[in-house]
């Protein structure tokens, strides 16, 4: 073990000793290890440390391999430090996360140590029941709220992995014709809305770990939090863990439960919002916010099972509203 994290991973935790027990995954191309430490030899006290190793970066799964990306994912992990440092003591249990322990530099290496969420979130899901949905849209709902109207200081100017500012490789690569010449304005109906919070960035399921019986979540995963319109989590979560037909059948459902949890937020927090005009307005960027990551979608891999009918229909309706 390397003696200067050891000494930083002690000095973090107050342990006396430290072992890792398991890599619990690699980092996207390669960039570093999430792993489970056994702190004195006690295996009810773990932690989790997030190691970023850029020097250790392979090849991107789908060839994607570019100074242009190579930069954005060293932004991202230095955005996921100061969201840790800086940001995460105003969530609560409401839109629970992992409580940050510490984070530490070693020449071009970094380091994240935060609470293991397994004692009390244990299941990670590859499908969902529908109230399991709405409970990860109370969880948006909910962080969503907590940040309404918040400058996103030191994290993302316009949060989301897929922002267009972020992806011209991908912009370049669309061969829909108009989607492309419209993706300006898109961008832009999101970015100038008057109902700004900060959004995770990359809701998908995969990011959501619940508890054994279903009813409650906590998120992981902050390296693209920023500012923004919430629907965008949204729009991205649903796409995640819903097929098309299931997107067509539900979406009324969802949206509607979405902005009633939102809605109780506001009522819980006493804050002086209109709620009906943020409905009104983040319901129309609905389909905005699904278009612009279709957009995304059909630079970076034309072929995903998410470009399907109910996202080929929204980007169709909003592309003719243009």
């Amino acid at each position: 073990m390397n003696p200067v994290f050891e000494q930083k991973l002690l000095a973090s935790t107050n342990a006396q000793s430290i072992e890792r027990i398991e890599v619990i995954q690699t980092l996207w191309s390669g960039y570093g290890t999430i792993s489970r430490y056994c702190l004195d030899n006690d295996p009810s006290k773990t932690v989790i440390v997030k190691h970023i190793a850029p020097q250790s970066s392979g090849e991107h799964p789908r060839g994607w391999n570019s100074q242009i990306g190579h930069t954005r994912k060293i932004k991202s992990y230095k955005v996921e430090t100061r969201w840790y440092e800086n940001w995460s003591k105003y969530t609560s249990n409401a839109c629970r996360i992992p409580e940050y322990i510490g984070s530490f530099t070693d020449g071009m290496d970094q380091f994240i140590i935060l609470e293991d969420l397994n004692t009390d979130y244990p299941d990670r899901r590859q499908t969902l029941t529908l109230n399991e949905v709405k409970v990860c849209l109370k969880w948006l709902a909910n962080f969503h709220m907590a940040f309404m109207g918040k400058q996103p200081k030191d994290l993302w100017h316009v949060g989301t992995y897929w922002h267009l500012g972020t992806r011209p490789e991908e912009y370049t690569k669309i061969q829909h014709p108009e989607l492309k010449s419209k993706a300006y304005a898109i961008d832009e109906l999101l970015n100038t809305c008057v109902y700004q919070t900060l959004v995770h960035g990359d809701a998908k399921l995969a990011n959501f770990c619940f508890s054994s019986d279903g009813r409650e979540v906590a998120a992981v995963d902050f390296q693209y939090v920023g500012g923004g319109c919430g629907i965008k989590d949204v729009a991205y979560f649903m796409g995640s863990c819903l097929s098309s037909s299931e997107c067509e059948h539900y979406e009324d459902e969802l949206l509607t439960y979405y902005f009633a949890e939102l809605r109780d937020s506001c009522n819980k927090q006493k804050l002086s919002i209109d709620m009906n005009e943020l409905e009104l307005e983040w319901g129309r960027l609905f389909p905005v916010a699904w278009t612009d990551f279709t957009r995304f979608l059909l630079g970076w891999m034309p072929s995903h099972q998410k470009v399907n009918n109910y996202s080929l229909r929204l980007m169709n309706s909003v592309l003719s509203s243009l």
